[in-house]
């Protein structure tokens, strides 16, 4: 790596290196040597920007997280139109992608990783699920204050179904994703007896 890099740069460089290691080689293979190489960098240019390997850890995490906000961004935004039970299929398979799927074990198994999480912002001591969960619930509660879901039903529970389902669903991806078909399943399964049908 050159000399005088972008603080930025660089830092955008070791997170897209870790995102690649992380999906290749899974949590255990994520070290700061292997995050490095990846980089094609030296091992002080990562120790440069951050205190420690989980504080680069954690910054990763939270930068991940913050690209979910755009992704709830837009399942709101599918509020009235299409079905509910699409809009969600949908929603859940790109919340969890490949790389939201694969830093959640990463939190599970690093004990520091989570303490920082949750010292840096509210919750986040599992973040990427609250994202997806928080995305989730918002959606549902405006597609409840439209009528298109019944007005009892119940958002928190509908919503720890919806994440904690579609969360194995993705996880146990060997060796791919789940289906459409499979994922709409979930959300019918889960939606029914609460989703309002149209007059016919």
């Amino acid at each position: 790596m050159p000399t005088g890099v972008h603080l930025r740069d660089a830092r955008q460089q070791l997170f897209d290196a870790a995102e690649r290691v992380l999906l290749r080689d899974g949590p255990n293979g994520l070290t700061s040597r292997a995050v490095t190489d990846e980089a094609a960098c030296a091992k002080g240019v990562l120790h440069r920007h951050f205190t420690d390997f989980d504080a680069f850890l954690t910054e990763l995490v939270l930068d991940r997280a913050a690209q979910l906000e755009t992704q709830a961004h837009e399942l709101r935004e599918t509020v009235g139109t299409g079905t509910v039970a699409d809009n969600l299929t949908s929603a859940l398979t790109t919340l969890f992608g490949p790389v939201p799927v694969a830093i959640i074990p990463l939190i599970t198994f690093r004990d520091e990783l989570r303490t920082r999480l949750r010292q840096a912002t509210p919750g986040g001591g599992i973040a990427i699920l609250a994202q997806v969960t928080t995305a989730v619930s918002a959606y549902l509660a405006d597609e409840r204050a439209m009528g298109r879901i019944s007005a009892d039903a119940d958002i928190d529970s509908l919503t720890l179904s919806l994440v904690g389902g579609g969360h194995l669903l993705f996880a146990d991806r060997d060796p791919d994703p789940p289906t459409t078909a499979t994922v709409n399943k979930l959300v019918t399964t889960v939606l029914a007896g609460v989703v309002q049908r149209r007059p016919g």
